[in-house]
């Protein structure tokens, strides 16, 4: 998948930019502030439909307009396609495909894979699991449409049962029989999620591992390691255990909604015993891997956002992480950075044609 053309209108702090990209490398180079990572927030978009950064949508608009708009001309094996996300400041987001919206946006998902590596990458180490629970059900949903389409049904139910909880305690009644009415549907779709998360996971590892090696040439080890309440029961249990818990405590407290991804060196958590340089290769690692599997499992080479990482690295990181650039045919690429005689000579190591804006 190559992105040709991207058009900008009132989108964050960018009333208006056209790109025409190469299919290879492209660099944003410019002062801090200037609006460099918008742009990857905007492929970003074009990807899963939102920004990375975790704003809402409609704070992404440029202030005092009515509207932001993000439109790529995309180039896939057979055709070429126009993607369109609209976002007024009034009404939903729509995300077309030559001019056709999606009847669900969760449709979207897996037509243009991606995958960023930025500074907020860290908060993966540092961060509660929702964070990783997040990123792993991003990277799965890339790869599989019926996963999203599991995952929101599964918070749908979740947060009907958490609800008909509150009111019961709001209330001071109790009817077991109505609450049980939401166990059927939590058990179907959590334990398939369940399942997947397992089984991507199990494939994930190893790809770190061996990124970890090419990139930190560390003697230690390294693993992502996946935790569910489902690895010791079934979910039926679970639910029927925990109903005083959950009456008391007025929320669901055991699910697939608490899974974690423990991330480890030499079987203690990396957050405790890993340098700043071993967490950063540890996170490189991770985000290669996520390109890696997502390219084995759907055919499609995710296009790699790397956002103000060579300011963040040293020079060896940065020679190993381009030699595996070179290595694995990453396909195309979108880097920022503040010095364009840096940009210019990391561009020159890697093999590949290449453009330079100037934001």
């Amino acid at each position: 998948m190559i992105i040709k053309k991207l058009s900008l209108y009132n989108f964050k702090n960018h009333s208006e930019k056209r790109f025409e990209f190469s299919p290879q490398i492209n660099c944003f180079v410019g002062n801090n502030g200037v609006g460099k990572t918008n742009i990857l927030d905007a492929l970003h978009y074009l990807s899963v439909g939102k920004s990375f950064l975790g704003n809402s949508d409609v704070n992404n608009i440029l202030q005092d307009e009515d509207f932001f708009t993000i439109e790529a001309e995309v180039q896939n094996e057979d055709s070429e396609d126009i993607i369109k996300i609209l976002q007024p400041k009034e009404s939903k987001k729509t995300i077309k495909k030559n001019d056709k919206s999606y009847d669900r946006m969760a449709d979207h998902i897996g037509y243009l894979p991606s995958v960023m590596i930025s500074p907020y990458d860290s908060n993966l180490i540092s961060d509660s699991g929702e964070s990783r629970r997040k990123f792993l059900d991003s990277m799965i949903s890339q790869t599989d449409s019926s996963y999203l389409f599991d995952l929101i049904q599964y918070q749908k139910t979740i947060q009907q049962r958490n609800a008909l909880l509150k009111y019961f305690a709001k209330n001071r009644v109790w009817d077991k029989d109505s609450l049980e009415i939401y166990d059927d549907p939590i058990t179907k779709s959590g334990t398939k999620i369940f399942e997947k998360r397992q089984e991507f996971v199990a494939k994930l590892n190893p790809i770190v591992q061996n990124f970890y090696q090419i990139i930190s040439g560390g003697k230690e080890s390294v693993s992502v390691i996946y935790e569910s309440h489902l690895l010791t029961d079934s979910f039926e249990n679970l639910l029927s255990e925990s109903l005083e818990r959950d009456r008391m405590l007025t929320y669901t407290s055991k699910g697939i909604h608490k899974d974690d991804l423990l991330f480890e060196m030499d079987a203690v958590l990396i957050k405790k015993i890993g340098s700043q340089g071993q967490q950063k290769s540890f996170l490189i690692s991770l985000k290669l891997a996520q390109m890696s599997l997502i390219k084995e499992l759907t055919g499609k080479t995710p296009i790699l956002l790397l956002d103000d990482i060579f300011d963040k690295l040293d020079d060896s990181r940065v020679s190993q992480l381009i030699e595996l650039v070179n290595q694995e045919n990453f396909g195309q690429i979108f880097i920022t950075d503040t010095h364009r005689e840096r940009t210019e000579n990391v561009v020159k190591r890697i093999n590949e044609e290449s453009v330079i804006f100037e934001v």
